[in-house]
């Protein structure tokens, strides 16, 4: 189920610059925006800095065989600091070739152990650039990486419980990469530059340039919304940005080809290559007003969409995924398309009828719907298992939301989930060893945009429940279908509100 208008009221912080006398006092020759430096972890190589008053520069030299998993080695030059932060900076290796892994880093740590929890904008050597996380002490690190290889300059923010990075390539200003995750650092922190060699018998250097240290104060302002669309392999949870705009997009498609990603934008759909571009729109007639629930069918010939242009209430329709005319599916509304049967014969969704809203299965080719659920409360989010003989959803009918299964034509409806939260949107992988859902706090009633939510994984045949990514999102995240033909990774959408 989605709604096509999403407007959003935004609280947040504006732009208030250190004064002279905070950022002024530096010791042991840290340069006029940091308080010092030195080894963070074993460098066999000791690093060291050089700050250019004239200049305003800093040349970082660090060592270090790592900044990843458990543990870094890097020479940091650092502040400490509370509160919301950015620090920004036009950043340059010294000399080349080097370990294509070698990094230059714009960071926010807990404390100087070589296990702390951080975050940082990394720059690498080969020219990927990341925003880089420990989410606690002593655990591996993740990664989202940036679309953009080699960009100029850096910036690395921390507003609220949320850390994101923007980057600029050559005279462009700067944009957020996309992307942003959950990190919980104690006040107050260290805040400042570094260097990794990544071999730790080797030295690396690094310029940083134009470098720029800003507070942020809470207070009450416009924000805008920026939306990413992204991809996680589910073997190294470490996300990547594929695209990054202003607009409200959302709710994935993977296309069987493995070579596409399709969403939905401002009533329309659109395609996008897996590796990045410009979106394209797909014709779908007079269905200008379409929602968050759309799919492909089994052999990626048809799109089915959830469309309200003529009703004003949710109708689906169907249509060649090259464009066309849209063929109606559903006689009443509103109905929320979820699922198509493996076999090509069926297709699942939601509907309200009478004020209640119930899974219904009908032709594909369309025909009378058939009720499968009566349990009061909502039940939501229909999707098949790959061999077609279950159909996963979402249930209040217990007090709160959790996902269920029942065979496909209605009978052995049971409880998959019962924890804490509230969870939505069960997708099975096309392997039929997974099961993704979007989980709420329990507090949050219904499936809003813009909250805290997780994407968690569960094996298909139950087990252990493990966290995929932490995220701004909700609705519009993970509504449909959204697993890669070889369930290797996921699509969803995330979220960030920016001054």
């Amino acid at each position: 189920m989605s709604h096509f208008n999403n407007p959003f009221t935004l609280v947040t912080t504006v732009l208030a610059l250190y004064s002279a006398a905070s950022l002024a006092g530096a010791q042991d020759g840290a340069g006029e925006l940091f308080e010092s430096h030195g080894e963070v972890g074993a460098t066999q190589r000791a690093g060291s800095l050089a700050y250019d008053a004239a200049r305003r520069t800093y040349t970082v030299t660090g060592g270090g065989e790592n900044m990843w998993s458990t543990n870094d080695a890097f020479h940091f030059v650092w502040k400490k600091v509370s509160g919301d932060i950015t620090l920004a900076a036009d950043i340059a290796f010294v000399g080349k070739g080097g370990d294509p892994h070698r990094k230059a880093c714009l960071m926010v740590r807990q404390n100087l152990d070589p296990d702390s929890a951080y975050a940082d904008a990394a720059l690498h050597g080969d020219g990927l650039t990341s925003l880089q996380y420990r989410e606690t002490k002593g655990t591996r690190t993740y990664e989202i990486q940036s679309n953009i290889s080699a960009p100029r300059r850096l910036r690395i923010e921390k507003r609220g419980k949320y850390i994101s990075m923007s980057i600029g390539r050559g005279d462009e200003e700067l944009h957020p990469a996309g992307g942003s995750f959950r990190l919980a650092l104690d006040e107050p922190f260290y805040v400042g530059i570094g260097v990794c060699a990544h071999n730790k018998n080797a030295i690396e250097q690094a310029v940083f340039a134009n470098v720029e240290l800003t507070a942020r104060a809470s207070v009450a302002s416009r924000t805008k919304l920026i939306s990413t669309l992204e991809t996680v392999p589910i073997a190294s949870r470490d996300r990547r940005a594929i695209y990054t705009t202003t607009n409200l997009i959302e709710a994935p498609n993977w296309s069987r080809d493995g070579a596409s990603l399709i969403f939905n934008s401002k009533g329309r759909i659109y395609r996008l290559p897996v590796t990045g571009g410009e979106p394209e729109v797909i014709d779908t007639g007079f269905a200008t007003r379409c929602n968050n629930d759309h799919g492909l069918s089994p052999d990626g010939k048809f799109l089915v969409i959830s469309d309200q242009s003529q009703e004003r209430r949710s109708v689906i329709y169907t249509l060649p995924v090259t464009g066309g005319t849209p063929h109606r599916i559903t006689k009443l509304s509103p109905s929320y398309w979820h699922g198509w049967s493996p076999d090509g014969q069926t297709l699942a969704y939601c509907g309200e009828r009478n004020g209640e809203f119930d899974i219904y299965t009908i032709p594909a080719a369309g025909g009378e719907e058939t009720r499968l659920t009566t349990a009061k409360g909502l039940d939501d989010g229909p999707d098949y298992s790959p061999d077609g003989a279950w159909i996963y959803f979402n249930s209040e009918r217990n007090g709160t939301t959790q996902i269920w299964r029942m065979r496909s034509d209605g009978t052995q409806q049971e409880q998959v989930t019962s924890d804490d939260f509230n969870n939505w949107f069960p997708h099975p992988s096309p392997d039929g060893k997974w099961l993704v859902f979007l989980s709420y706090d329990k507090e949050v009633k219904g499936h809003p945009d813009n909250k805290d939510v997780t994407l968690r994984l569960q094996p298909i045949g139950g087990g252990k429940i493990e966290v995929l990514a932490k995220l701004f999102g909700g609705q519009g995240t993970i509504n449909v279908p959204s697993w890669s033909p070889d369930s290797r990774k996921l699509a969803f959408v995330s979220y960030q509100l920016v001054p």
